[in-house]
């Protein structure tokens, strides 16, 4: 006799299944996965709303309250590496097929490339011939010889030094004086210029306003001198150089991003650039603080970034084995940035920085 198909006539097989029925089980049960199953816009909800949340953030850093632990100036500090976060949830976007989590990463991006999309590219110019440069040379530098020697090779017309060890002092006197004839050294900071230098003096950035309203303590006292004012006469008139260290911005687990001294310092040097006459002004100096920092304003509301107008990248200068952050800084007043750029590392925690400047 003819085999009959068990599928065909829905009868149990050898085993005792019935296969025909379980056939068309496991098939509604496809069915009812695939019905069930979220399209690519409604999955990675979570996904979309971080993506959100991060381009918020970013926009609206500015609103971030600095009353606990100085979580706004800490943001601001390294605000362009949250732009890492991108491809982070966009890895994730793809994974979950989203389209809702693709396309609200838009917004990170956007906001990120209207921060800090104008320093991906070179903005150096021809031109120019002044170059200035300012190193934070390190207490602790091993050897102050080559440093100078190396500072000295950059063919900078002003170079401003910072956080000067006194038993170092003598070293970069000695080592320089051949490239710049002039100099000043004010406690731990000093200029060396090929131009003459006058009207010179040190600048007090150590204040007495502190948090509560609290009296300037022997602990809030920064060690020196810490800051200098001086004018470079050159061929197209005088200049004023500022030269400032500003106090160190510590993470402490108890008290947050810890910021006390640096803002105070900023906010008294804001105060003397106010009050500058000269048309022409150069601020160089480790200000331990980016330029995004609100900490600045007071400063950054009268000075332009040569960095910011006429570098090429974002310029990172700490720490120098891999930089991070840029807090050496050089602002400019009254004078065009044409080119902006890093010098070589050199014994120091900092790496140096130089700008061209014309007039």
């Amino acid at each position: 006799m003819a085999r009959v198909d068990s599928a065909e006539t829905g009868q149990d097989d050898a085993d005792g299944r019935d296969t025909g029925s379980g056939t068309w089980r496991a098939a509604v049960r496809r069915a009812v996965r695939a019905a069930s199953r979220p399209g690519p816009w409604k999955r990675g909800p979570v996904l979309a709303a971080l993506a959100l949340l991060l381009g918020l953030f970013m926009l609206l850093h500015a609103e971030i309250p600095n009353r606990i632990g100085n979580l706004g100036s800490l943001a601001e500090t390294f605000l362009p590496w949250f732009g890492l976060f991108v491809p982070v949830l966009l890895a994730g976007a793809l994974w979950r097929r989203s389209a809702s989590a693709t396309v609200a990463l838009l917004v990170p991006v956007l906001v990120w490339l209207n921060l800090f999309g104008g320093l991906l590219g070179d903005k150096s110019r021809p031109g120019g011939g002044f170059v200035v440069a300012s190193h934070n040379v390190g207490a602790g530098n091993p050897d102050p010889v080559r440093t100078a020697r190396d500072l000295a090779a950059s063919g900078a017309n002003v170079l401003a030094l910072e956080e000067l060890p006194q038993e170092a002092t003598a070293t970069y006197e000695k080592e320089l004086a051949r490239a710049y004839p002039h100099h000043t050294v004010q406690g731990t900071v000093g200029l060396w210029s090929k131009l003459p230098l006058s009207d010179t003096r040190p600048v007090d950035i150590q204040t007495d306003a502190g948090p509560l309203g609290a009296a300037k303590s022997a602990e809030a006292k920064m060690p020196g001198n810490r800051a200098l004012r001086t004018t470079v006469a050159t061929d197209h008139g005088p200049l004023a150089v500022y030269v400032a260290h500003l106090g160190s911005a510590r993470v402490n687990p108890r008290a947050g991003f810890w910021t006390a001294h640096r803002d105070r310092n900023a906010k008294a040097l804001g105060q003397a650039i106010a009050t500058e006459r000269s048309e022409r002004v150069v601020l160089l100096g480790d200000l331990n603080g980016t330029m995004d920092d609100r900490a600045f304003d007071g400063i950054t509301s009268r000075m332009r970034s040569a960095q910011e107008e006429a570098g090429d990248g974002f310029g990172f200068t700490w720490p120098a084995a891999f930089p991070m952050v840029r807090i050496d800084q050089i602002l400019v007043r009254g004078v065009q940035p044409r080119a902006a750029w890093i010098l070589p590392a050199t014994g120091s925690d900092h790496l140096p920085v130089a700008a061209e400047i014309t007039w």
